[in-house]
């Protein structure tokens, strides 16, 4: 006997069906196939998954399958996720501030790229990899560094990345150590256009330069775009740009790795949020809110797109009219930011299905107030 997981034609014929009281999350594995092949195809260089845009197994596998063999991964728990799932993976270690601890996990479990910013962080990494018996030669330092571009939703550089100066001397000292160099850089969150990967590139062409150095390779980070707000992005045209740039800078030999987590994984998941009450000065509250996995909504200062179900999983019909959100906590910054509209009809018991959920919805959730509970459900179409 055979026994496989049900699997639901669309969020509405579940909702329609099961009437769940708890927010659903609906996952279309065949979606995030086209996904990965879209960047696999046409991304000039190496493509590695950020897996803590979302690290549910199920999304892993499915990834696996559409041909994604190399992660980048930022913790012990992430490594050992992907190793119990892919065991020949490459793992490129891209969290910059890491423990001694860490450090020797990722090494005892075969992982030989590591990212830094700092000499600390340099040093220390050449210093448990000689504890650990491996060779400096086999271990590649991804020096990561920033640069004040705009083009983010939200920027990375105010956390993590080294200056050019900085960066050319810390390429010179893992050079200097044995070690292979390389460049990488994260241009922020939700990219829109490649003009900040194009600065980048140039720049990193400057700092390898100036380091005398000759790189292994250039990772050129996440920042690819989803299509949050219902929009379409032209994801082939920023590949392009950015193997015109990495041409002009380097020339096409420079090999090129990318990481992407949002671009790759947000269009394959929405999420469900049942109305709990519509109060009389029209306010709605939903099962789930910005303790859940709506968590990401305030740092973007806007709501996903979404539509307004019926328990009968119909459209709502009605003139939209302006509303608040609030999630379910007894927290009064429960709330949903952005202008955000409404069918005049909305009701108890109806459904707000939010788009574009698939990159930090679940992994970001939270049992605050005891909410955030979520159910997952196979779709073949969203």
């Amino acid at each position: 006997m055979t026994t496989t997981a049900a699997i639901w034609r669309n969020p509405e014929s579940y909702l329609a069906a099961e009437r769940p009281d708890a927010p659903v999350l609906f996952f279309a594995p065949a979606v995030l196939t086209a996904s990965a092949k879209r960047f696999l195809t046409g991304f000039p260089g190496l493509v590695t998954y950020a897996v803590k845009s979302n690290s549910e197994p199920a999304v892993v596998m499915t990834l696996i399958a559409a041909g994604v063999k190399a992660w980048d991964v930022a913790s012990p728990a992430e490594i050992e996720l992907i190793r119990g799932l892919d065991p020949d993976a490459a793992l490129h270690y891209h969290n910059p501030a890491k423990s001694r601890g860490e450090i020797g996990f990722a090494l005892d479990h075969g992982v030989r790229t590591f990212s830094v910013d700092s000499v600390v962080e340099l040093d220390k990494v050449a210093a448990i990899a000689a504890e650990r018996g491996v060779a400096a030669a086999d271990v590649e330092i991804s020096v990561r560094f920033k640069l004040p571009v705009r083009g983010a939703a939200y920027d990375f550089g105010a956390k993590f990345g080294a200056s050019p100066e900085k960066a050319a001397a810390l390429l010179r000292q893992a050079q200097g150590l044995g070690m292979v160099a390389s460049l990488t850089f994260h241009p922020g969150t939700q990219c829109e256009t490649a003009d900040a990967w194009v600065s980048y590139i140039h720049q990193a062409a400057r700092i390898a330069e100036d380091a005398g150095v000759s790189l292994r390779r250039l990772n050129v980070g996440g920042g690819f775009p989803g299509a949050l707000y219902g929009e379409r992005f032209d994801l082939e045209a920023i590949f392009e740009a950015i193997g015109a740039a990495r041409d002009a800078a380097f020339g096409p030999d420079m090999p090129l790795v990318c990481e992407p987590g949002r671009g790759l994984v947000s269009g394959c998941m929405t999420l469900a949020a049942r109305v709990k009450l519509v109060r009389e000065d029209g306010a709605v509250f939903l099962n789930d809110g910005v303790y859940g996995a709506l968590d990401e909504f305030p740092v973007l200062g806007r709501t996903h797109s979404y539509r307004v179900l019926t328990p009968e999983g119909l459209p709502r019909e009605g003139d939209a009219r302006p509303v608040i959100f609030f999630g379910p906590t007894c927290d009064s910054v429960d709330r949903l930011p952005g202008d955000n509209l409404a069918p005049a009809g909305i009701a108890e018991d109806d459904v707000v299905v939010f788009e574009a959920m698939g990159a930090y919805g679940s992994v970001t959730a939270t049992s605050f107030n005891g909410y955030g509970g979520l159910r997952s459900v196979l779709v073949s179409e969203l």
